[in-house]
């Protein structure tokens, strides 16, 4: 098999590549060349996706049995539609990763594939769907964002020859946003530390490894269609999730479980000065039994976690992300609502 990979060398898009090459496979790597590097073995073509005259030099590197596009979370969705509509003669099938994001019902409501997307045309701009300073209702930015491109490509390649992975949290090693390694490294100092909820509270973060196989797998697949890329529901706690971080670091820290109320009192951040920590009944209720019958196989959260700390232990810097900078609270704050947790 023959494919290319729209980014290749950092998180998920290396992860594509690297399973690729193991597979046997003949893979091409089109990135800016800014950040990161492809594994050995995969061909790089350097250029920029919102230039045309990058884009038709990139087909003539062709044909392709698939294009996987990982690199459009911030691309536009008229620039995702260029660049599939540019690479639709030289290739057999469009894989776009999207996100749960682009369904109208997230993170409030539980969601399945037949969830309502959110609207956007795949001829949007980077400014469609942007809300005025005053709002203060849902963001739906981004969601729309990645909805319009999700189009984009359908409407260059056709729903048959299209499939959609719409994961939520993507762990493991080489991950960029810092939700996971922030955790590993505050359990690892030890001491009281602060958790978030219930530790029976059902989470869904899915392996970077296990998402890469799983869009490789849609590459030979003969049907497309929309996949929500998550672990099972109800398999994995945020309580096993801590444990397993304490496990990994051989930590001897104390878990002290606050209520939501309370870290809800105490302004805490959903979602990054807790992560994964997160109240909306539907952030961790979305059905990924389709992914599931289709072949998508996650590994225990614990082994993530574990293969994480090794990374990071042996000296494995992620590209550097803006992202990585919201995560995590202060250590004066955790202090502050422990004292009101001891008293």
């Amino acid at each position: 098999m023959k494919i290319l990979v729209l980014g290749g060398t950092w998180f998920l898009g290396r992860a594509v590549a690297q399973a690729a090459l193991d597979r046997g496979w003949s893979v091409t790597a089109f990135n800016r060349g800014w950040s990161g590097t492809a594994p050995g073995g995969t061909r790089e073509v350097h250029g920029d996706r919102t230039v045309r005259e990058d884009l038709l030099r990139l087909g003539k590197q062709g044909p392709w049995d698939a294009v996987i596009d990982t690199s459009a979370s911030e691309l536009a969705p008229r620039d995702v539609l260029a660049g599939a509509q540019a690479l639709e003669p030289v290739a057999g099938r469009y894989v776009y990763v999207s996100t749960v994001n682009a369904y109208r019902g997230w993170p409030n409501e539980p969601l399945t594939e037949s969830s309502e997307l959110l609207d956007a045309p795949a001829t949007a701009d980077v400014d469609y769907g942007r809300l005025p300073a005053n709002w203060d209702g849902p963001d739906w930015y981004y969601g729309r964002q990645k909805a319009g491109a999700e189009r984009a490509a359908i409407e260059s390649f056709g729903a048959s020859r299209t499939s959609i992975l719409r994961p939520g949290v993507i762990l493991g090693p080489g991950e960029y946003v810092g939700r996971l390694p922030w955790w590993l490294r505050r359990v690892s100092k030890g001491g009281t530390i602060l958790a978030p909820g219930d530790p029976d509270k059902a989470i869904q973060p899915v392996d970077v490894r296990d998402v890469a196989a799983f869009a490789l797998d849609q590459v030979v697949s003969l049907d497309g269609g929309g996949f929500n890329v998550t672990a099972p529901l109800g398999r994995e706690t945020m309580g096993g999730f801590l444990a397993a971080c304490a496990s990994a670091t051989g930590s001897g820290g104390r878990l002290a479980w606050a209520p939501d109320e309370l870290l809800v009192q105490h302004g805490v951040q959903q979602w990054t000065e807790l992560p994964l920590w997160r109240t909306h009944a539907g952030a961790w209720n979305v059905d990924s039994s389709r992914a599931q019958a289709a072949g998508l196989r996650c590994r225990p959260l614990a082994e993530t976690v574990a293969a994480t700390w090794e990374w990071m232990q042996s000296g494995g810097v992620p590209v550097e992300h803006p992202r990585w900078a919201e995560h995590g609270i202060s250590m004066e704050k955790e202090e502050q609502i422990l004292a009101e947790l001891r008293a």
